[in-house]
């Protein structure tokens, strides 16, 4: 009897059955998870993300920090070589590089509220420093350290700048034609902001799931 079940096999039982698609239902949703690797007994898929988290996070802190510089150096040119004296046209009429102090919001709106922009600024660099820590998207990476370094950028203005601290005039320049002056901060915000609507359209987290609704 023993000799037919070996040579016959064991006939497969429903549960069998279902334990083994439940097992690989389980496997390729970890796969998906984690970006398409197979996830070990031994935890070695989460092990495998940390380091990516972690390269996830020096991007974002690293294109914060390339946002920020770049808007700070250009507003030390613009205070030095352009405040006080006529505005350069870059193209014509259209476009030109013009200093303005402004006391509102980006572009110019909300003078009135100046401290209040303050306090929107530190919490949107709080909300992002909390993110960071389940940050596992490249892209997302990128828009966080766009809104980041723009932030800050603008933040430093509000800090440091008269007529008072929390009450500072953002430095504004870039002066196109027809539309609100602004500086490198507010457009890295802007692109940022684009940016994180493009991914929620498309269905990414920041943690690298992607969700249909």
């Amino acid at each position: 009897m023993a000799e037919a079940e070996r040579i016959i096999g064991t006939p497969d039982t429903p549960d069998a059955d279902r334990d083994g698609q439940d097992r690989d239902q389980e496997d390729r949703d970890l796969r998906d998870r984690d970006g398409g690797e197979p996830a070990g007994a031994d935890g070695t898929t989460a092990e495998a993300q940390r380091p990516r988290g972690r390269r996830r996070i020096a991007v974002l802190f690293a294109v914060a920090a390339f946002a920020y510089l770049l808007d700070l150096v250009s507003k030390m040119i613009v205070v030095a070589k352009l405040e006080h004296h006529e505005p350069i046209e870059i193209v014509g009429d259209w476009l030109r590089f013009e200093a303005i102090r402004n006391a509102g919001a980006a572009f110019g709106f909300g003078e009135a509220f100046t401290v209040i922009f303050t306090v929107i600024a530190a919490a949107v660099i709080v909300v992002i420093f909390r993110l960071a820590r389940k940050l596992y998207s490249l892209p997302w990476a990128i828009a966080l350290g766009l809104l980041l370094g723009g932030a800050l950028g603008n933040l430093t203005d509000r800090i440091f700048r008269s007529p008072g601290v929390f009450e500072g005039a953002v430095v504004d320049f870039i002066a196109p034609k027809h539309f609100a002056v602004f500086n490198l901060a507010d457009s890295a915000i802007v692109c940022g902001g684009i940016l994180i609507v493009l991914l929620s359209f498309r269905g990414l987290d920041p943690d690298g799931t992607v969700h249909k609704d």
